[in-house]
């Protein structure tokens, strides 16, 4: 049976996309801050692990979950922070605010992805993804801190893919959805009409089943081929 583990598995895109996986019949390991967050996610064919991706521990506690579960074939990850609500202007930007939001968005998965290669490695099909935003790659009036945590990230799947040519590295940037975390990018605005991250899982789901080369990818393009 596939094992995957998915970081920031309790709400939003991690939630969704754990409930996809467990419905093609993957094992998955997921976290969230706190215990209580994942009752929600909680059931057959799910591990969950209480934990901050950004602690050492909390990140080998995960990746000792799927080795009980027989190793790992697909790491996603999806745990993010916003920063401040609202945004500031990059002029305005707490220095402390700035090291968490890199230490969760760019040094946590970096983290992860180290200590998961040798199991990926092992695995017949090893995958990564790196969830990414256009905020990466499009210069947005108070996204300079959140946009350039996710520009070093996809800098960083793009050599990963370039060192590591035997496992699959996907920057994927699933689009504007309708998440606690884009409510508090736009404070007080009606996000209504942004889609359900479930809405997007199927695409998501058929990248990770194809032999798609590493790269940087939007769901919407995958959606579309």
């Amino acid at each position: 049976m596939a094992v995957a583990l998915v970081t920031g598995g309790s709400r939003g895109l991690g939630r969704a996309l754990v409930a996809g996986l467990v419905d093609r019949g993957w094992s998955v390991v997921t976290d969230a801050r706190t215990a209580g967050d994942l009752a929600a996610v909680e059931g057959p064919g799910v591990v969950t692990v209480a934990g901050d991706v950004a602690d050492a521990g909390h990140r080998r506690r995960l990746l000792e979950a799927a080795d009980h579960l027989g190793g790992l074939d697909l790491l996603v990850n999806n745990a993010s922070v916003l920063g401040p609500s609202p945004q500031p202007h990059l002029a305005d930007y707490p220095l402390d605010v700035l090291r968490r939001v890199y230490e969760v968005n760019t040094v946590a998965p970096l983290a992860l992805v180290q200590e998961a290669l040798p199991r990926l490695r092992r695995s017949t099909d090893g995958r990564i993804v790196n969830v990414t935003s256009d905020a990466a790659v499009e210069a947005y009036d108070g996204w300079g801190g959140y946009g350039s945590s996710k520009a070093a990230l996809e800098e960083l799947s793009a050599v990963l893919a370039a060192e590591e040519p035997g496992v699959r590295v996907w920057a994927v940037d699933p689009g504007d959805l309708r998440t606690r975390m884009h409510q508090e990018a736009f404070p007080g605005e009606d996000i209504s009409d942004r889609p359900e991250p479930e809405t997007v899982v199927p695409a998501l789901l058929e990248l990770i089943d194809s032999d798609r080369p590493s790269g940087r990818l939007r769901l919407a393009e995958v959606a579309a081929s």
